[in-house]
């Protein structure tokens, strides 16, 4: 039976996709967001600021504290953008730039940043990085295959096994940070890098083997998606975003779902509790404060946390805390002008996990990685030029105390992090924010677990009657991209 009324429970990026999707795919359908802040697009959040260097230099700059690129490989996105006519708010970073060629990695114990290669000829110039990189992927080639679970393992298990603990803990941990926030070594690989487990069986044992070789693709064709020419304008970028922030995107998603009749947002709302109802075929939504609503279908895109918070009156729903939620402090800082760069041209450094683990002192600092903002993205701030916007984030598997995230402390390593002997300038502008449970961790066993949820939520003879569909980062992928990619998905199921 087709839906008469749709509750979406979240107004992040993933509600406002569904909402939007839903809204075509259901134009008879009354269709309700409900999202507890008085503010939409979650985690998505970016801002301009004033700034001046007291000598007559002024600039409006854009900071984000949330995600602040978008990878061009999102089918979906791309359509998103083309159906919201966005297309002339959209600035990019070319592959051929030096925010896109050099990142960096700082390895706690050494001085300065180590940049990573962009090319065979970098193994070369750095004795380093070819045996940290390149000898552990040659020898990767003729390791006998050595996967010890069919089902899943965390990614550092994955790496160390296939390119040994050194690889693992350097240049894994790194990347996991810079994604997840999170510790690699709880991190399942299947759920968040599938392409590396899949690459590994296409390869019968060998993740290079794998990657050489042509992969056959399962994904839906570009066709099926409405890009216009998106795809085409997209050849030879490495990352967009828009003139006015990542905001921009839930805030048209946002106009344009008000726009449509059958699509009410209500903001600074929050639910007490969910249950469908035994005699009938609806679900019972609950306000705090008392008012209840009725509903024929529901989509959830909140925590799994909160899911189950609010859903207990009717069925336990399966494996809802397995997974721990990252906490990330993001620094945003303004520098003057200066004479001398303040860093290297590049996207930005990253840094793993510490030899000797988690709150030791070789990393003290707390930092997960440091963004170079201004070289990406300066086309989003106006002014005269010469600002350096940077963003330092912190946290994650590293316990912060209060003090960590004071400026003293976050320049200090900045500045031994980018190998100055010398201070950096006073910021211009100086803001730490802490996000508390922004990323969901995937653990081992997360994507058998999904597909347990999936499969008692879409039993017939079960509670909730395939009526009740649960996405977003905490099920799916974590990047902007794969929240889109559901919410576009949602209620595919109910025609």
């Amino acid at each position: 039976m087709a839906p008469k009324a749709i509750a979406v429970i979240g107004g992040g990026i993933t509600g406002l996709s569904a909402a939007f999707h839903l809204s075509k795919r259901f134009p008879r359908a009354q269709i309700t967001i409900f999202e507890r802040s008085n503010r939409i697009g979650g985690w998505i959040n970016s801002r301009h600021v004033k700034v001046s260097d007291g000598s007559g230099h002024n600039a409006t700059i854009c900071l984000e504290a949330g995600p602040r690129t978008l990878r061009p490989n999102s089918k979906a996105m791309l359509e998103l953008i083309n159906q919201l006519h966005l297309q002339t708010a959209i600035i990019s970073t070319p592959t051929t730039s030096p925010a896109a060629r050099n990142r960096f990695i700082q390895i706690p114990g050494r001085e300065g940043l180590t940049a990573l290669p962009s090319s065979p000829l970098s193994f070369l110039r750095s004795p380093f990085l070819s045996s940290l990189i390149a000898l552990p992927a040659a020898k990767e080639m003729f390791l006998n295959s050595n996967r010890r679970s069919p089902e899943d393992e965390s990614v550092d298990e994955f790496m160390s096994r296939r390119f040994g603990d050194r690889f693992a803990r350097i240049m894994g941990s790194a990347l996991v940070h810079g994604i997840y926030a999170a510790d690699s070594r709880v991190l399942s690989v299947r759920a968040a890098f599938p392409t590396l487990w899949d690459a590994e069986e296409r390869g019968k044992g060998s993740v290079v083997r794998g990657f050489l070789r042509k992969r056959s693709s399962t994904s839906t064709p570009l066709q099926a998606y409405d890009v216009g020419d998106l795809s085409e304008r997209m050849k030879g970028v490495s990352a967009f975003s828009f003139r006015g922030g990542m905001e921009t995107l839930p805030h048209a998603l946002a106009t344009n779902v008000r726009a449509k009749q059958n699509v009410t947002i209500r903001s600074g709302v929050s639910i007490a509790g969910l249950r469908f109802l035994e005699e009938q075929p609806d679900a019972e939504l609950e306000l705090e404060g008392g008012e209840t609503l009725k509903f024929s279908h529901v989509v959830s895109t909140v925590s799994l946390p909160k899911l189950q918070s609010i859903t207990s009156q009717t069925g336990a729903l399966p494996h809802m805390t397995n997974n721990p939620m990252s906490t990330v402090t993001v620094v945003n800082i303004i520098f003057p002008p200066t004479k001398a760069p303040i860093h290297p041209a590049g996207f930005g450094y990253l840094i793993p996990r510490p030899e000797g683990g988690y709150g030791s002192e070789a990393n003290a600092s707390g930092f997960l990685g440091t963004v170079f903002d201004s070289c990406a993205l300066a086309a989003q701030d106006s002014g005269d030029a010469g600002f350096t916007k940077l963003t330092v984030m912190m946290g994650g598997p590293h316990k912060l105390d209060r003090h960590q995230s004071d400026p003293s402390h976050v320049l200090s390593h900045l500045a031994q992090h980018l190998g100055s002997s010398d201070a950096l300038p006073e910021p211009a502008f100086y803001e730490a924010r802490e996000q508390v449970d922004c990323i969901p961790t995937p653990t081992v066993g997360h994507v058998q677990r999904m597909s347990e949820l999936l499969a008692v939520l879409r039993d017939p003879a079960g509670p909730w009657k395939g009526r009740l569909e649960v996405i977003g980062a905490g099920v799916g992928g974590v990047s902007v991209g794969d929240c889109v990619e559901a919410g576009r998905n949602a209620g595919s199921a109910w025609n």
